[in-house]
């Protein structure tokens, strides 16, 4: 989701307020959300990477502060979220190796936020954040547990049991793109330089496009063959997608193969935690539920699932498309932010 979210108005908003900010590579994004959820203010502002993190603080910390004068609401700010990309130390409040912010390893997050801020600081990874959002607000507002699977260049993940978020003696709970779906010696590494086998090999869009390029240089049929040239980059997941839709036989074969891996992965997750709720989210989702493709995609997630699992499992659990887009992070690190410091004005 690329357009700013709809914005409630200050009059009707129901105070403390929260920040939640949402680091990425390119972008921060950085909202005032109210105690019920609702967004006051939003801005999106470039991460600049190669300036560093000193940099991109104090941007994200000017704009807080021009909010807070047009509203005037910096005495009922509570909290600010922050999700950042992993690997970090949560207890430290420090980013040790994030693959996209490579200025930013070893770096004290929590510390510069709460110095500019003035406020008590929850850090969280950003696919916790991610799922905190979906579970406060989105797809998984109705249920105690809930697990989200993030699909995009690798595989993220979150877990929430019984209203906890699951993050982990080692800031790595939740890391069910990690997670070993094929033990076999030749099994696929993950793109990001992790273990062979895992999730993320085999669900993420960059595993999809590794595949479809596999099977096309084995001489496959198919309207990707053009996309080939030699460069990864030519061919995308959503081009992958588009020849799906156009109902081109590999694309379909690629989208199939990757709800069976996933559903392999969501049975694991399932048997361990039995959370009732898994929902899916990501750019690469095939085009979603309003999707033909995205339909299937999400069937065969479902598929798989109920054939490895226990009646009463499937029965009991429901798989969906997330509903936040990419808001849920901003959203999710607020209100994270809230459960962690709740307070009655």
């Amino acid at each position: 989701m690329t357009s700013t979210p709809a914005l409630i108005d200050i009059g009707d908003a129901k105070p403390p307020f929260y920040w939640g900010v949402d680091i990425g590579g390119t972008g921060i994004k950085i909202g005032l959300v109210d105690s019920g959820g609702g967004t006051v203010a939003y801005r999106r502002i470039p991460t600049r990477e190669s300036e560093g993190p000193d940099a991109a603080v104090g941007r994200v910390a000017e704009v807080a502060a021009e909010i807070d004068r047009q509203l005037g609401i910096q005495t009922r700010v509570a909290a600010v979220g922050v999700g950042a990309p992993g690997p970090m130390d949560l207890q430290a409040g420090t980013l040790v190796q994030p693959p996209q912010l490579p200025s930013w390893w070893g770096y004290h997050l929590v510390d510069a936020i709460a110095q500019r801020f003035g406020r008590p600081v929850t850090f969280l990874n950003d696919a916790n954040a991610a799922a905190y959002g979906e579970f406060w607000l989105g797809s998984g507002r109705a249920d105690r547990s809930m697990v989200l699977l993030t699909l995009g260049t690798g595989v993220g993940g979150g877990l929430i049991v019984d209203g906890e978020l699951v993050n982990g003696v080692n800031s790595f709970g939740s890391e069910c793109g990690h997670l070993i779906v094929d033990p076999s010696p030749t099994a696929r590494l993950c793109v990001w330089g992790g273990g062979r086998g895992q999730l993320e090999a085999y669900a993420s869009a960059s595993a999809v496009v590794q595949r479809t390029l596999q099977q096309l240089t084995r001489g496959q049929d198919s309207c990707l063959s053009g996309s080939m040239g030699g460069s990864d980059t030519e061919l995308t997941a959503k081009r992958v997608w588009e020849a799906a839709i156009e109902g081109d036989q590999l694309a379909l074969e690629i989208v199939d193969e990757t709800a069976k891996w996933l559903g392999i992965g969501v049975t694991t997750i399932v048997h361990i935690t039995d959370p009732g709720s898994v929902v899916l989210g990501g750019a690469m989702n095939f085009g979603g539920a309003d999707c033909d493709v995205g339909r299937r995609f999400l069937k065969g997630v479902a598929d798989e699932f109920q054939a490895r699992t226990f009646d009463n499992v499937f029965e009991g659990t429901s798989i969906q498309f997330a509903s936040l887009g990419g808001d849920a992070g901003y959203l999710g690190a607020a209100g994270y932010a809230r459960h962690e410091h709740p307070r009655h004005d």
